[in-house]
């Protein structure tokens, strides 16, 4: 379960099978067919045994506490930023408390040559990946100024949605070796459909649609990861946390929270450590939910796949 100073305060649903099971019980599962097969990693703190899991966007916020939680319960916690001072604070942090161990990895995700030579160096690092969590995100509902990436991609799309679709790509190799796997995309309840003929927004832009717009995006790419992925060992699902949460990223927006990070954190430990979550479901905060009907659209998520795969062209 949980430490105790991270006790859920909504009780789960019965269904949500062996929720609480520790992280450590659940990665010795994963590991259990692993155990002596792996070389020795880069990092000599991680042995056969202990989880390996990326949680992008963890310097800050929502990422920052989920990370601290992984490495309570003995995880290798890959923590990623921008911003590499607060990325050390975070692995002395961790390091420090004495029960997980972490290393630090820092990439703009607003420029894709970054997220190629990002998932380049973790594949060259790492021998394996237990856990994805494409936690990284902005959000700027109140802009009424449409902002790019690097690449010329709006920058919602580009950070929320592109970044995570191509890192997610690169690791694929790693995450299907070190299966049983799984990634959890960090999405929103708020979804909005994709305009094809107007993805990047040059006309009618808006900071709230932009936003809505890459959360579909990324739980489309769930339910698309899911179907290509069954039956190899790599789960994929999406989650709402909470509702504005208290994070920077709220707060700096002049929006007044309605949750905490601590229930955003409790709903993302919950798809990492769920015995056997449903492939391709999303979640909205505890509970399983339905996405808005573009997400199972089949005809919808092969557009967005191929335009996906043309803008992030390697």
């Amino acid at each position: 379960m949980l430490p105790p100073s991270r006790a859920r305060r909504r009780t789960i649903h019965p269904a949500h099978n062996a929720v609480g099971l520790s992280l450590a019980l659940l990665m010795l599962t994963f590991s259990v067919e692993r155990v002596g097969a792996q070389q020795a990693m880069v990092h000599p703190q991680i042995d056969s045994t202990t989880p390996v899991i990326l949680v992008t966007g963890s310097t800050g916020g929502l990422g920052r506490e989920v990370a601290r939680r992984l490495a309570a319960q003995g995880a290798h916690v890959i923590v990623h930023g921008r911003n590499r001072e607060r990325g050390m604070e975070l692995v002395s942090e961790i390091e420090r408390a004495g029960h997980g161990s972490a290393s630090f990895y820092a990439a703009d995700l607003a420029n894709l040559d970054e997220v190629r030579r990002f998932g380049e160096t973790l594949v060259r690092d790492f021998q394996r990946l237990d856990v994805l969590v494409n936690n990284a995100g902005i959000f700027l509902p109140r802009s009424t100024e449409r902002r790019v990436s690097d690449d010329g991609h709006e920058l919602h799309f580009a950070v929320n949605y592109l970044s995570g679709f191509l890192l997610t790509r690169m690791l694929l190799p790693l995450l299907e070796r070190s299966a049983p796997s799984r990634i959890v995309n960090v999405a929103s309840i708020a979804q909005t459909p994709i305009d094809f003929d107007n993805v990047m927004l040059e006309e009618d832009y808006g900071g709230s649609r932009a936003y809505a717009q890459s959360k579909l995006a990324q739980i489309m790419f769930t339910v698309d990861l899911a179907n290509e992925l069954k039956g190899r060992g790599v789960v994929a699902v999406a989650l709402h946390p909470a509702t504005l949460m208290n994070t920077d990223m709220v707060l700096e927006a002049g929006i007044r929270p309605r949750a905490t990070i601590d229930e955003g954190a409790d709903a993302v430990m919950q798809l990492v450590t769920m015995e056997d979550p449903p492939n391709g479901q999303y979640f909205d905060g505890l509970e399983p939910a339905r996405a808005n009907d573009e997400a199972y659209d089949s005809d919808a998520r092969a557009r967005l796949r191929e335009l996906s795969e043309a803008l992030t062209a390697r």
